[in-house]
């Protein structure tokens, strides 16, 4: 039986490159993002070239009452998530001082409370099994402050947290944890910047290192992974 990963967001950028590297290795898909017309077509193009099955729901993770659904819905698809990658997020720039009124509870929503949300609601199909992978898709801005990052740096800094506490509370069950933190990534966040395409990373390559995460033998776990575009930080 093919196993199962759980990816949100999984229509654009970094979560469309994971749904591709995975299914290319013959684990189902169940992911979620907003607009349901991205779904059908990614799931009529995984399914049309992969050996593997695409299951999705049209969620916005920055409602708690749409996490939930998503989580029943995985649930209901398959009794054990082998891989879980908390990869919805969102990012807006402003400073602490002047950024509109709201902008931190809207990030703390999408960035970190889904990711602890369905985590907590999916580990009762990944505990059993003594064996599992759990991926928190933080940020460079999770751990160098920067002036315009504001609310965002705050969120990401915070999924460190959640990550770390995480990885200690299950090591003992053999589910591993690890975080990883990309520095830019051309994705559709960095859209209308005027800089050449080559200064930023490729998403596969973030997808890369997280299959390479995942393929190491039970005895050993990648904490954290830093990437940052050769060059350095944008």
């Amino acid at each position: 039986m093919n196993k199962f990963i759980v990816i949100t967001g999984g229509t654009k950028g970094i979560g469309r490159a994971l749904v591709l590297r995975f299914a290319e290795n013959g684990f189902n898909i169940i992911t979620c993002a907003r607009n349901e017309v991205d779904l059908e077509v990614l799931k009529e193009e995984i399914e049309k070239s992969h050996s593997t099955k695409v299951y999705i729901k049209a969620a916005d993770l920055s409602k708690r009452e749409e996490v939930a659904a998503f989580a029943d819905f995985v649930l209901k698809t398959t009794p054990k998530v082998d891989v879980l990658v908390n990869n919805t997020g969102v990012f807006i720039p402003g400073s602490i001082q002047d950024e509109p009124e709201g902008n931190l509870e809207m990030m703390m929503n999408t960035n970190l409370f889904s990711a602890y949300h369905l985590t907590r609601a999916l580990l009762p199909s990944i505990l059993p099994h003594k064996k599992g992978h759990i991926f928190s898709m933080s940020s460079i801005a999770g751990i160098t402050a920067y002036a315009s990052g504001g609310s965002y740096s705050i969120t990401k800094y915070a999924m460190q947290g959640f990550t770390k506490c995480l990885r200690e509370e299950l090591k003992e069950e053999g589910i591993k944890v690890t975080a990883i933190l990309p520095g830019a990534t051309f994705t559709a966040s960095w859209e209308g910047v005027d800089l050449p395409h080559e200064r930023f990373m490729k998403a596969e390559d973030v997808a890369e290192s997280v299959w390479s995460a995942y393929s190491l033998s039970e005895r050993t776990v990648v904490e954290e992974i830093v990437l940052r575009p050769q060059l350095g930080d944008i």
